[in-house]
């Protein structure tokens, strides 16, 4: 979303070469009244909460060139009792407003929306914090005393390049390095960007599980339905893969009318045209994965069942992670979603097990081969690309089975299944300065040296 992904090749986020069109000085500044009420709302009450100077330096600094100097210069003005921020921003129309739902974080409504359209219940997440790792927080660290290999190999973080705010390791299902930096703690959510991306085919694998989706027929998008409408053939799988074969009008990590607009998820999203025919060309498109979770949605309606993110991260124990949506309930799981670095650890854990957690298989057996199985098209630069995983199988010092969830900014989850290693790395990064993630994994590999003090029966 923000300017650093032209540089985000690094982190194999999207293509570099296409630019969003500049938009007029009227709509930039409604943008970026709706970038700071959204993430300030967000970074409020999402989780634990952060103060608003901490806002003020991680969250809205670094941003679109074109709209960053409004951004910094607006006020939001916080109803705490409401939870709701609201943005002024130009004279006869309404604030830009986002306001907090509870377990579904928070709402940015669309330009020109009044507050009394704000109007609902506050639904909160059950607290699960005292329960055992990895439901609760109860002994989730190995009770390893001394400087550990893991500890000397991340040392100096600043030699990977990149602002970290959190490192997270896990071995053998339980942590074994936890570190926070500018106020951050286990508590802390994050906004994951494109990390989402992995948490949406979480949410499509265990709903394959149950019987409920297909994704190799064509995907369940109303809108496509109209006779001789080419793009009816798109299956959710291709949308998965980012090789659906359709176009926008921006660069595929430009989604700037929902995201900062408000913008309908379903009446923009839909809209686009076929351009190459599907699975033959990798594009990396923020609408491929809104499209497919809009697939889910149907689906599941289909069945009966409401889709519904926070009910299966409950399952997980990931209790501080918000997916938020649209005014119409649309989930914007390209991007919208907070979460802390333990709840990101949960997410690798269930891969790592293969999606069995706690004797419970809540992805199919085998899902994990084939999110992380490169079938489609793939892309230039250093990592590959599976379904809303990204491969690191390319990478130095890195084992052939690695795979991750990358996001702007420099958000990381990254899977070892052989190596019974889970790697966690929340940061700001900016254009200037990038987290070079494979030589952060491959020295944690380095360290990695089978410790009996993190042996199961330990």
């Amino acid at each position: 979303m923000l300017r650093l992904f032209a540089a985000a090749l690094l982190a194999g986020a999207a293509p570099a070469a296409a630019q969003a069109p500049q938009p007029d000085a009227e709509l930039a500044r409604a943008w970026a009244a709706g970038y700071r009420a959204a993430f300030t709302c967000s970074s409020l009450w999402n989780g634990a909460g952060k103060p608003v100077e901490a806002i003020e330096r991680d969250e809205l600094t670094n941003i679109y060139p074109e709209i960053e100097a409004d951004v910094r210069a607006l006020r939001a003005d916080v109803d705490e009792e409401a939870k709701r921020v609201s943005v002024r921003y130009r004279d006869g129309m309404p604030p830009r407003i986002a306001v907090w739902t509870g377990r579904e974080g928070c709402v940015t409504l669309p330009i020109g929306a009044r507050p009394a359209e704000t109007a609902g219940a506050v639904e909160r997440r059950p607290d699960l914090d005292a329960q055992p790792w990895p439901m609760g927080d109860k002994g989730a660290r190995w009770p390893v005393k001394g400087q550990t290999k893991f500890e000397q190999a991340t040392a100096d973080m600043a030699r990977f390049g990149g602002r970290t705010s959190s490192l997270l390791i896990v071995k053998n299902g339980r942590i074994a390095l936890e570190r926070y930096w500018g106020g951050h703690d286990m508590h802390t959510a994050q906004r994951t960007f494109s990390v989402a991306k992995s948490i949406a085919v979480t949410l499509i694998g265990n709903a394959v599980l149950k019987g409920q989706i297909d994704v190799t027929k064509p995907a369940m998008i109303a809108e496509w339905r109209t006779p001789g409408d080419p793009r009816a053939a798109i299956t959710t799988e291709q949308l998965m893969r980012m090789a659906s074969g359709l176009t926008s009008d921006t660069a595929g990590n430009r989604t700037d009318a929902i995201y900062m607009g408000g913008a309908s998820v379903r009446q923009w999203t839909t809209q686009w045209p076929l351009l190459n025919p599907p699975n033959t060309r990798y594009r990396y498109a923020n609408n491929d994965t809104l499209l497919a979770t809009l697939s889910l949605r149907a689906a599941l309606e289909k069945a009966g069942t409401p889709l519904d993110p926070a009910a299966f991260f409950d399952r997980l124990g990931m209790t501080r992670t918000f997916a938020e949506h649209d005014k119409d309930g649309d989930y914007i799981l390209s991007s919208q979603v907070w979460t802390s670095a333990r709840d990101l650890a949960r997410l690798g854990l269930l891969y790592q097990n293969d999606g069995m957690w706690r004797g419970e298989r809540l992805l199919p057996a085998g899902w994990r081969r084939f999110v992380t199985t490169p079938s489609g098209p793939q892309p230039d630069g250093p990592f590959g690309y599976g379904a809303g995983f990204w491969l690191l199988a390319k990478s130095e010092g890195v084992p052939a089975d690695a795979f991750g969830g990358f996001g702007n900014r420099g958000q990381y989850v990254v899977v070892i299944p052989s190596r019974a290693l889970v790697i966690v790395r929340q940061g700001y990064d900016d254009a200037k300065t990038l987290l070079d993630i494979a030589k952060l994994v491959a020295a944690v590999v380095a360290a990695d040296d089978d410790d009996p003090r993190y042996s199961k029966g330990g």
